[in-house]
């Protein structure tokens, strides 16, 4: 299909402008790559999405000299967590003994989080942003020898439809990605017995600044800070939002107070379900993140349940991790059109390990939930919980696992540094 003007070239092009494809795009324009990322929206704003910066991330804004600019916008911290299962409290992780410099969850909305990132990288030469760039395809060619070779993509945008070519596509467009599904990169499902209802309730100055994670009477209620507001998160058994949408609003205000009380008073904000925004969870990964020319990163590569807040910090460890790998190889492709499918590999080696392992964990976090799901009555605590939860070994080595991950990555040095 003939595009409306001129092919865009680059050397590399990055779909979607979430967390994992600003901070990619970054990391490479800082070096001097050439990187056009593609964003459909117009701006950040969505609401909605995940909010936690983890400190494995802080540790990486650390790194760029950027944390101290980071921590003067507006955002929460979370230095401890907690369940409230059944009305009782049970810590689980304790973030404080961490050895880094921000031992804390932070909390800030992802719009805010992007837009720094943005504008720190848009003072760079190589770093374009476009928006209101819908990917709608990718761009193949054939090598003889070799078979189909991913050389860019076409996209939607308001003066038409463009090309854009490049030796290297990356995909972080999410758990509904086009760049793997137009790949025909293969996706394996591990399940999830949960999806989220979020929505917007009003926070008063004497509501708790972090509340616990509430699990209760057949449901769970996560409660997001957002000083003048709470982001919540109402987590319900899979595809059941079939049967509680047409018991009508009322019963939904009712079951929130009956979980959590001190919200009773505001549940009657909620006065239309358009208000509520249905988040379909997904927990799977793709056998192969690669092709020829193409790369996926990030939920588009193993889309993670929103248990322990990790996908959006999962996702920029990746990213760290292809840049580190992919610079050298990223020069030469400039010049010469072309990137080895075995440099792609290294990259899923490289992150293969922390993403079976963290969803791993997800899967064994999902088993509780689907039981507490299923119970509308009373629920008790699993045993191990009951059992682990006094112990700050037990509480700093989660909030390890949770705060940093496995195999944390670090920021290479430019190479003009070494």
């Amino acid at each position: 299909m003939p595009s409306s003007s001129e092919p865009l070239r680059t050397t590399c092009c990055i779909i979607g402008g979430g967390p994992a494809g600003i901070i990619l795009g970054f990391l490479l324009a800082r070096v001097g790559i050439d990187v056009t990322v593609l964003e459909k929206h117009k701006d950040f704003f969505r609401d909605f999405r995940g909010d936690t910066i983890h400190p494995a991330t802080l540790n990486i804004l650390n790194q760029l000299g950027l944390l101290d600019q980071f921590l003067r916008i507006p955002h929460q911290e979370i230095h401890r967590l907690s369940l409230l299962i059944g009305g009782t409290e049970f810590p689980f992780a304790d973030f404080t003994n961490l050895k880094t410099p921000t031992p804390f969850i932070a909390l800030m909305p992802q719009w805010d989080f992007l837009n720094f990132l943005a504008s720190h990288a848009s003072t760079l030469p190589t770093f374009h942003l476009l928006f209101e760039h819908e990917v709608t395809g990718l761009l193949e060619s054939s090598i003889p020898g070799q078979g189909p070779v991913v050389t860019g993509v076409r996209a939607n945008t308001p003066g038409g439809l463009i090309e854009i070519h490049a030796p290297l596509t990356v995909g972080c467009d999410g758990r509904h990605a086009l760049s793997r599904a137009a790949a025909h990169l293969h996706v394996i499902d591990r399940g999830a017995p949960i999806d989220v209802l979020w929505f917007r309730l009003s926070r008063r100055n004497t509501d708790p600044d972090n509340a616990p994670l509430n699990f209760n009477f057949g449901s769970g209620l996560i409660l997001i800070n957002r000083t003048d507001y709470f982001q919540c998160g109402f987590i319900i058994a899979k595809d059941s939002f079939a049967t509680i949408q047409p018991a009508g609003l009322p019963a939904f205000h009712a079951a929130i107070a009956r979980l959590t009380p001190f919200l009773a008073d505001r549940v009657d904000e909620l006065t239309t379900w358009d208000q509520v925004k249905l988040l379909s969870v997904q927990l799977n990964h793709l056998e192969r993140w690669h092709s020829r020319g193409l790369l996926c990163i990030g939920d588009a590569a193993h889309a993670m349940s929103p248990i322990g807040g990790v996908g959006i910090n999962l996702a920029i460890q990746d990213a760290v991790a292809a840049a580190n790998l992919l610079t050298k190889p990223l020069a030469s492709a400039a010049r010469t059109g072309y990137i080895a499918e075995s440099v792609l590999a290294a990259v899923q080696h490289r992150r293969e390990l922390p993403t079976r392992v963290t969803q791993t964990f997800q899967v064994f976090a999902h088993s509780f939930l689907q039981r507490a799901l299923g119970t509308p009555g009373q629920l008790k605590a699993p045993l191990a919980l009951r059992l682990l939860s006094p112990y700050p070994i037990f509480r700093r080595t989660l909030a390890r696992f949770i705060g940093l991950g496995v195999r944390p990555e670090s920021v290479q040095p430019t190479p003009t540094s070494n």
